[in-house]
């Protein structure tokens, strides 16, 4: 399936461990939980607090989809299936949720998920910072999803077996309207003034507030009469530990030497030093997988999560 993580021993895929861990090859490699703690132990249920000012969760615990749903996801990721359903326990009971899994076989292990909780625990601590700012009159809200695990299905009464979805873990978080694409993790931007415009600042300011360990990028979400909700970001680091969509050193130089600044920048801001492209800037979600470089297009239409 994947590899043997040298610590606790269970074969999991390349989205388990960070590029520094997997470079290290058969036998040493250390998963993703192993190296810095199941998320569960690191930080509260759903990643970051829930008292935080830039987050929007679940605040509920059930959640209904149809199968056919499942069977036709409405979006898919670089590697994940996206599904629409009905929060039907909790504040948001009636409103729309969405359900992300593995495309490549059933996940039955929380542990798939912690760099995804890690990087989204990252984003609000910079957003957070940046809202403080207030740059602009609305705000920067970043969906927030849980580790949920599928129970039985509706409509057994069709015959349909649900048994190869009960157990299986996914990614569960609010729905989100008008969905858009504002930058990626190479560089790329939708060049049309307003949010895109934040949308850069957002990325630049990231890199400023961690003192040049990071960039916040691949922004995309739902724009709202009153907030920006952002979902599924990336950030790029220098050390490479946030995953197959962390670019590294080099994808925070190839950001920058594709960014221009805009009236939401401010000039005391840093940025590298002569910055290098050293990915081609394209909207789709570019992934590293050790020394090889795939672009993941992702197309209007289907291009969410």
């Amino acid at each position: 399936m994947g590899r043997i993580c040298a610590s606790c021993g269970r074969d999991l895929p390349r989205t388990s461990y960070t590029s520094n861990q997997y470079v290290k090859g058969e036998g040493i490699s250390r998963c993703a939980t192993c190296v810095h703690g199941h998320h569960s132990d690191t930080y509260p249920r759903g990643g970051a607090t829930q008292s935080s000012s830039s987050g929007r969760y679940n605040r509920s615990n059930q959640a209904k989809f149809t199968q056919d749903a499942l069977e036709y996801p409405f979006a898919s990721g670089a590697f994940r299936w996206v599904a629409q359903g009905q929060y039907n326990r909790g504040d948001r009971a009636g409103q729309a949720c969405v359900a992300k899994w593995f495309k490549t076989g059933g996940v039955f292990s929380a542990d798939y998920f912690t760099l995804d909780i890690k990087a989204v625990d990252k984003a609000l601590e910079i957003v957070n910072r940046f809202n403080d700012l207030s740059l602009i009159d609305k705000k920067v809200m970043i969906n927030v999803p849980e580790v949920w695990t599928f129970q039985e299905l509706p409509g057994g009464e069709d015959g349909r077996d649900d048994s190869d979805w009960v157990g299986q873990k996914c990614l569960q978080e609010p729905f989100i309207q008008n969905y858009e694409k504002f930058n990626s993790n190479t560089g790329w931007t939708d060049d049309n003034d307003g949010w895109p415009e934040v949308m850069q600042a957002l990325s630049h300011f990231s890199y400023h507030v961690s003192g040049g360990m990071y960039v916040l990028c691949d922004l995309q979400g739902g724009i709202y009469q009153t907030e920006v909700v952002l979902s599924d970001p990336v950030i790029l680091s220098r050390t490479r530990e946030f995953g197959v969509t962390d670019l590294g050193a080099d994808g925070i130089s190839s950001f920058f030497s594709a960014h221009v600044c805009n009236d939401f920048c401010r000039p005391h801001w840093t940025r590298p030093a002569n910055p290098t492209r050293y990915f081609r800037p394209v909207p789709g979600t570019t992934m590293l997988r050790r020394d090889v470089t795939t672009d993941y297009s992702r197309p209007a239409a289907s291009g969410r999560y």
